[in-house]
Parts: structure tokens; C-alpha cells; sequence
């Protein structure tokens, strides 16, 4: 039976396809695969439809959609038809910002797996990760918001994640079983270089698979007094993340989170909050690629988390101030969320989020 132990980070804002973004340390790959093939910034940038001087200096931020159209044209430009591999290649701790300095100080790749879940999105808002147990085995899966987009994102993505995995090991790791949704379109063996496998191509989904022992691998000289003030200032990133998205969902999940311990979170009683019609904020969710029943569940599973972190709470209490009449409720909609039910995920040791 599978378990899906780590979902997506589901309390992060819903943004507007035109809202999402990479930062600049985590298109610093991409340029610099470019240039080690004679790609030119402004080259690039002109074939990915940027102004010349976009790339000049490098951004703090650039538009996702943009981004993966700069990795079909370096492939196209430097005529490298692994070109989303070697990007992935020149992945550094600094490539991921504020949460790749959380990933070295994380005691196990456990905790690293669940911090790459939650924090993803101070990197990139390309896709989200998701991991599953099965057994002994550990999947690991992304999901693309570019699904249409060109296989060098995905192949860089994953590419990526091994080059970083192996660095903060410090030693070679296992093979994974690894899939990708696109088909072959590249010769093998630099697939075998860099993951030690070859991937099966046409997959249902983008996903790795590995033994679930190396969940529990530790970090080697891993500085985890150092964990607490990065979670926070990474916290202090997400809050700050979700207060310039200033979309409906935005929105809607903000008056959620302010009325559920007073049982006022129907779609009407929000609308009226936000002197909409119900109707009206029906459409303006759609139209964001959203649902009020997915923001209330995204609110109340961001709270549910918090809270089962203190001891001091118990569940008939936690249910309450989630706005449930009965304990059960809770429980039964804690598990389609995690996996699990609550009171084992407040027992789960390293495996908590």
C-alpha cells in the first residue's frame, strides 16, 4: 500500500500563472551552462523573446513562463541536446537561496526531503515535489506547472536534485529508478553519467525511486543548531511571499484563516466578507485555477501542522479552532491530506513536517 507521506506544500498561495517566478540564484545554472557553450546572455535572451539586456545583470527574480523558454533556447542555441542535464550539473548550494542553506543543516535527508517540500517555492515556482512511501521504498515525485513545456526543465530538475543529493552526502548515491514523462530524444549515456541509470522514458509521471533507508542517511557535518533560525527566516520569506500575491486566493485563504475558529468559513460568509457575491468569487477562484473548497483545505492543513507541533493542544481542541464539529471530521480530513492520521503524525519523529 502506498502512503503518501510528504504532499505538496499545501499552504502555499495559489499564484496566477503571470505571478510565478525563479530567482535569480537559480537561473544562475542555466546562464552559465550557456556560456560554457558559447552562449551569449544576450543571445539568449533575444531568442527567448527578453529584451537584449535582460541578462546583463543578473535579476533578482525572472518570470517562470520566461525561464523555460531560456531553456529551449540555450539547447537550441548551443545545440546540445542535453542542455536541461547540464544545467542541472551546475547546481550549487546557493542555487536554491535561503532553503539550500536549510538542506545543509538538516540532520538526515529525511528532513531535507520534507524541507524541500515545504520551500521549493523561495527557489522557483516551476512545480512541486511530492514524496510517497511504499513499503521500503521511497518515491519521489515533481510535478511540472509547465507540463507543455520543453523536457530540458524537467531533465535540469531532476539532474539538479542528484548533482546537490550527492554533494550533501558527500559520497555517491544509489541509482535511482527514475522516470520521465517525455520520450527519449537524446542519446543514453549522458543519462547514465549523471544518474547512473538510464531513465524509462513515456512515464506516467516524473518521478524517482530509491530505497527508503536513505531517508535516514545523515548529513555529513550537517550544522543543525543552525536550523531554527533559518526555518524562521525562511517562514518570514513565505509570509512575506503570500502578502504581494494579492489574488482572490490570496485573499480568500487570509479570511479563511481569520474566521475558522469561529465556524464562518462558507464560501458565503467569505464572500460577503470580501463584499462579493458568492457567484462572483466562485469565477474570480477558476479564473485563478483554484477552488474554495482546495483554499480551506490548504488553510486548515497549513494550521492543522502548526498546531499538532503543540503538545499542549489536543485534538478535540485542534479540531475546534480548525472548525469542526467532531473530532472524527477532523481526523478523517487530516488523512486524505497527509496520509496519515493526525495523532501519528504528531508521533512521527524526523518524518514531521
Amino acid at each position: 500500500m502506498t502512503t503518501a507521506l510528504f504532499k505538496h506544500a499545501s499552504d502555499a498561495p495559489v499564484l496566477r500563472p503571470d505571478a510565478r517566478r525563479v530567482t535569480g540564484s537559480y537561473l544562475q545554472p542555466l546562464l552559465e551552462a550557456a556560456q560554457a557553450r558559447g552562449v551569449a546572455p544576450a543571445a539568449l535572451a533575444g531568442a527567448a523573446g527578453l529584451p537584449a539586456t535582460a541578462l546583463d545583470r543578473l535579476p533578482d527574480s525572472l518570470g517562470a513562463a520566461d525561464y523555460v523558454r531560456l531553456l529551449g533556447a540555450g539547447a537550441e542555441l548551443a545545440d546540445d541536446p542535453h542542455f536541461g542535464l547540464h544545467v542541472g550539473e551546475r547546481v550549487k548550494l546557493g542555487t536554491y537561496s535561503v532553503y539550500g542553506l536549510m538542506l545543509l543543516s538538516c540532520r538526515d535527508f529525511g528532513q531535507a526531503f520534507q524541507q524541500t517540500l515545504r520551500y521549493e517555492q523561495l527557489a522557483h515556482d516551476l512545480g512541486r515535489s511530492l514524496l510517497h512511501l511504499d513499503g521500503e521504498q521511497a518515491h519521489y515525485e515533481w510535478v511540472s506547472n509547465y507540463p507543455e513545456g520543453n523536457r530540458h526543465l524537467v531533465e535540469s530538475v531532476f539532474a539538479g536534485i542528484r548533482t546537490f543529493s550527492t554533494w550533501l552526502a558527500g559520497a555517491a548515491l544509489p541509482a535511482p529508478q527514475l522516470r520521465f514523462t517525455h520520450a527519449q530524444q537524446a542519446d543514453g549515456a549522458e543519462y547514465e553519467r549523471i544518474f547512473g541509470v538510464l531513465p524509462r522514458f513515456g512515464a506516467p509521471v516524473n518521478a524517482a525511486g530509491f530505497d527508503a533507508q536513505l531517508l535516514g542517511w545523515p548529513v555529513p557535518n550537517a550544522d543543525v543548531g543552525l536550523y531554527p533560525v533559518l526555518q524562521q527566516h525562511a517562514e518570514q520569506l513565505l509570509r512575506e511571499r503570500s502578502r504581494r500575491d494579492d489574488g482572490v486566493a490570496a485573499q480568500v485563504h487570509a479570511a479563511i484563516i481569520r474566521n475558522l475558529a469561529h465556524d464562518r468559513v462558507r464560501l458565503a460568509s467569505i464572500a460577503e466578507e470580501l463584499k462579493l457575491s458568492p457567484r462572483t468569487l466562485q469565477r474570480k477562484l477558476s479564473e485563478a485555477g483554484a477552488s474554495f473548497q482546495q483554499v480551506l483545505d490548504q488553510a486548515r492543513y497549513a494550521l492543522a501542522t502548526d498546531y499538532l507541533r503543540q503538545g499542549s493542544l489536543s485534538l478535540v481542541d485542534i479540531a475546534f479552532l480548525l472548525g469542526y464539529q467532531e473530532q472524527s471530521a477532523f481526523s478523517h480530513a487530516f488523512k486524505e491530506w497527509s496520509g496519515v492520521n493526525p495523532g501519528a503524525w504528531r508521533d512521527g519523529g524526523h518524518l514531521r513536517l
